[in-house]
């Protein structure tokens, strides 16, 4: 995937009209937030439900605080003009999980008049949101030190390891960095997270065009920040050459002036 993200776009606004298009078959939508971009921003935490809002409270610092509120309205919004309902009465159910088959796969909005997968990841300073009309899955990461990246690549495949093993020191954080997120990415999709042994499931380099997707699947790395590494997933092929990635605004966030309604 090549780029770098689309300029600042105000796509969410509470007065946007609604019913914005779903992504059509074989595509899909990314949104990136810079969330120092948000600091000062009224974030109406009301817009929240009780469970978001107890989830926030928890955290013990302010900066994780606000990356989540952050994060979890700007999916409200998102996801509300996708399916023409207010951000505040959305309901998020699970879907079944793959492994145990327990209340707790793929996320959900209960009673959606239209079918719409999405995912969201956030991490330091970024979060990331994806939506399609196949199931998908998203994922944003630092670039870790090389100390806590071998400890991490210990849980790869071991292709994987293989690949990782094989780099010079100085760029196994970053590589190992794709390969995380990658994996990520496909398990969220999936509908497992963790659940699932990292170790399972190949999704290194090994395609001359860059990820190796598990089958029926397409991982794509997503150009975002410098220090970090970004991946989508998304069951089935795509017929876009590379999706865009649309960056947000604070207006996005916050109650502010009409912005812009189009999908790009």
């Amino acid at each position: 995937m090549s780029g770098s993200p689309s300029a600042s776009a105000t796509l969410l606004h509470p007065a946007a009209p609604p019913g914005r298009p779903l992504p059509p078959p074989g595509s899909l939508d990314l949104y990136l937030i810079r969330v120092p971009d948000i600091r000062g921003a009224a974030l109406d935490t009301a817009v929240l439900d009780p469970t978001e809002r107890h989830r926030a409270a928890e955290l013990a610092h302010a900066d994780d605080r606000i990356r989540f509120t952050t994060a979890h309205l700007a999916l409200r919004r998102l996801l509300g003009t996708y399916l023409d309902t207010r951000p505040q009465d959305i309901r998020y159910g699970r879907e079944t999980c793959p492994c145990c088959g327990g209340p707790h796969g793929r996320p959900t909005v209960l009673g959606a008049s239209r079918e719409l997968h999405f995912s969201l990841s956030h991490r330091g300073d970024l979060v990331l949101m994806g939506t399609a009309v196949a199931p998908i899955g998203v994922d944003v990461d630092l670039i870790t030190d090389p100390g806590s990246a071998a400890e991490l690549a210990a849980m790869l495949h071991p292709a994987e390891q293989a690949e990782i093993a094989a780099l010079p020191p100085v760029r196994r954080p970053r590589e190992l960095a794709r390969l995380w997120t990658r994996k990520e990415a496909y398990l969220k999709g999936l509908g497992t997270g963790l659940g699932r042994d990292p170790a399972a499931d190949y999704v290194g380099s090994g395609s001359p065009n860059g990820p190796c997707p598990p089958p029926g699947w397409t991982v794509l790395d997503i150009p975002v920040d410098r220090g970090y590494a970004a991946a989508v997933a998304v069951h089935g092929a795509l017929t876009i050459a590379a999706p865009r990635v649309n960056r947000l605004s604070d207006h996005d966030i916050r109650d502010g002036p009409p912005g812009v309604t189009g999908r790009r």
